[in-house]
């Protein structure tokens, strides 16, 4: 093979430096893997129509260039397909294949083309063949466990292409052009090595080299730990190294005799440090990970993993962080070390230490957004300086480069089952930082993930209280994805969790909840009824505010089953409440809907009354766009007795109102003036 392709690992991430994949080659597989996508199939060949897209496989054994061939395909072809190049990893560090349902969501978000958050696999799957299908896109899946997962993910137009990855072949997709790679040939072996070592060793003894690459079968990956080694060792020349290779046992393959050799000559305490990281999680690191794992500090971590990069044992990950990647084919040997050479209650406390600066991380990532209040900016202060965040804009940052990691670390934490408590303090504090940055809405699909992590654990421990949390914030997002059926699954069994341990906040939550899923299924009647009975809880525990709001909640289940009488006396009720606990937008607002009701019952001069008394209250409360979709009900009101003059002043006002407050162009705005003119 004389043409080859050199990679130093197994690429996993899009943001890797360039410099890290050194490519001496390869045309041969290059052009036939371009001849393959042109190429007639099978169903061409019988007169059909091809109805999915083709699918390209590059395997290989991992560190084999089998990513990095794939990866210089793309580059050379990814200007035929305009809609741009996805990718997805299919299978993690420790070999676990990534779900379906998270790749596809993965590829969907890529595309800027979300599910809702809970969505089912068989949705997330169906949803990206939609996005699909009328797009010409490229997609690169990594590190393929089986056929089954690529088969799941194809879409299905013949205008896209898929380039897969693996390790063996997928026996089950249809017309599969496949590419296997082997070991390098002496020559690129050698050059390799050259280029880490520089010429002069390797011309003053040629033979020794091609030993040296021979002693490595080829192996991109065995060849740049040896090329490490030799760099790290200026005066050793390449015959040493070989000899000592021949010396090694001859267990295991080239690359595992190669790193063992590498790793014994590591310091003790970089060699713990190295081993620790096969915890990291989704096989990403960095300086405060590596300073958690191996209890060092954050700058002697930073330095430690640059030397690891210099000696082949980790990739640095192209971000504006320092970040690392622990390489799939030398992760299983870190694995083993740590097993071996750790007393399991020490990685449990590594794991341990892990988490808690990574909890830490979190709370000075959200802290940093709440420096308004002195308690806050006291609070961050407080904080050690390498934990602090310079900017806001520095924390959203860093949330959004570590996300992959951050969610790794919650799932890894759930699945190890003894760092409990450790857990929900991640996931709580991760949920603060998302909702303080990206927003609830943005982040529903991780938050979905992260509260179903949340159940399982509160149902593992029995704990009722964390469990009715958990089932209420779930219930909210199938609530908000459409589902609501669902929702009210998860609400009345929030409510018997609730009422297990007698949580009032949660009881009366849940008893609400209830009533607003059945409000959404057109159950009027037990919408009030349960409505009814969370307002019960509210006036035994004398918490006013909330009763107000009930007795709003009530009127509007009442108004849409056509019961006005029961609605006006509701709406009357919440009127007053506000008043009397002060809330002047509140009783605005109510005002505004007492107005809608009486209207709906025949009664406009009562309504125009209302509207009227209404406006007043939301000048008092200083809320334009409510003053604005007041005048503009009263004009409507106006129109219906008769008086178009008075209705087109009270149309002016509300647009001198919607100017002065610049809200003409505000879609909120919009809203209200459309929603006055439905009414």
């Amino acid at each position: 093979m004389a043409d080859q392709v050199v990679e130093t690992g197994d690429v996993r991430h899009a943001g890797r430096a360039a410099g890290e994949i050194e490519f001496l080659g390869r045309t041969r597989e290059l052009k036939e893997l371009r001849a393959d996508i042109e190429r007639a199939g099978l169903d061409t060949l019988a007169g059909r129509k091809a109805p999915r897209a083709r699918v390209l496989l590059i395997a290989g054994r991992p560190g084999s260039g089998r990513t990095a061939l794939a990866e210089e395909l793309v580059r050379q072809v990814a200007d035929r397909y305009p809609d741009g190049v996805l990718r997805a990893r299919l299978t993690e560090p420790g070999g676990t294949p990534v779900p379906v349902g998270r790749a596809a969501r993965h590829l969907l978000t890529a595309l800027d083309s979300p599910a809702p958050a809970g969505a089912c696999e068989d949705d997330l799957t169906d949803a990206l063949r939609t996005a699909l299908a009328d797009r010409r896109a490229l997609l690169l899946l990594d590190d393929a466990a089986d056929a089954g997962q690529v088969d799941a993910l194809l879409p299905d137009t013949p205008d896209c292409l898929v380039v897969a990855v693996s390790e063996g072949p997928l026996t089950g997709i249809s017309d599969v052009r496949p590419c296997t790679l082997g070991g390098l040939d002496a020559k690129s072996g050698v050059e390799l090595l050259t280029r880490h070592t520089g010429s002069v060793r390797i011309t003053v003894d040629p033979r020794a080299a091609e030993g040296l690459a021979e002693e490595c079968q080829g192996q991109p990956a065995a060849l740049m730990l040896a090329g490490g080694w030799l760099a790290a060792r200026p005066k050793a020349s390449v015959s040493d190294l070989a000899k000592q290779l021949r010396a090694e046992d001859t267990e295991g393959t080239a690359l595992t005799r190669v790193f063992r050799l590498a790793y014994a000559a590591l310091p003790a305490g970089a060699a713990r440090m190295l081993r620790l990281l096969a915890l990291a999680p989704a096989g990403l690191v960095d300086p405060q990970t590596a300073s958690a794992l191996a209890g060092c500090s954050v700058d002697s971590a930073h330095t430690t993993l640059d030397d690891f990069v210099a000696l082949g044992f980790l990739h640095a990950v192209d971000t504006p962080l320092p970040q690392y990647e622990v390489p799939g084919c030398l992760h299983p040997q870190l694995r083993i070390l740590a097993e071996h050479q750790e007393r399991p209650a020490e990685l449990e406390l590594a794991r341990a230490r892990m988490l808690e600066r990574t909890v830490r991380l979190l709370q000075a990532c959200r802290a940093i957004t709440e420096t308004d209040s002195p308690q806050a900016r006291q609070k961050l202060l407080d904080m050690p300086s390498a934990l602090r965040f310079p900017t806001p804009r520095a924390a959203a940052d860093w949330l959004r480069l570590t996300r992959p990691a951050l969610l790794a670390s919650v799932r890894l934490a759930v699945a190890d089952g003894e760092l409990d408590t450790l857990a929900r303090r991640l996931m709580t504090q991760l949920v603060r930082a998302m909702a303080a940055h990206i927003g609830t809405q943005a982040a529903a699909a991780d938050l979905y993930d992260i509260h179903s992590l949340v159940l399982g654990i509160a149902e593992r421990r029995n704990l009722p209280r964390e469990r009715a949390a958990a089932l209420l914030n779930l219930g909210d997002l199938d609530a908000r994805a459409g589902r609501t059926a669902d929702a009210l699954t998860s609400y009345r069994a929030a409510l018997d969790a609730g009422r297990e341990v007698n949580d009032p906040y949660a009881t009366c939550r849940a008893m609400e909840s209830v009533g607003g899923a059945h409000l959404e299924l057109g159950d009027y009647d037990r919408a009030a009824d349960w409505f009814g009975r969370a307002l019960v809880e509210r006036l035994a525990r004398g918490e006013r505010a909330e009763a107000a709001r009930l007795y709003g909640r009530i009127a509007a289940a009442h108004t849409f089953a056509g019961r006005y009488g029961e609605a006006l006396r509701n709406w009357r009720a919440a009127v007053a409440g506000h008043r009397k606990n002060g809330d002047v937008a509140a009783q605005a607002c109510a005002l505004s809907e007492l107005a809608r009701v009486q209207e709906y019952a025949g009664r406009p001069e009562e309504s125009l009354r209302t509207c009227r008394e209404a406006v007043e209250w939301a000048r008092r409360a200083e809320d334009p766009r409510l003053q604005a979709a007041l005048h503009l009900r009263v004009a409507d009101t106006l129109e219906h007795l008769g008086d178009p003059a008075s209705a087109g002043l009270h149309r002016g006002a509300a647009e001198r109102i919607l100017g002065d407050s610049n809200l003409q162009n505000d879609p909120d705005a919009c809203e209200i003036r459309t929603a006055s003119a439905e009414d």
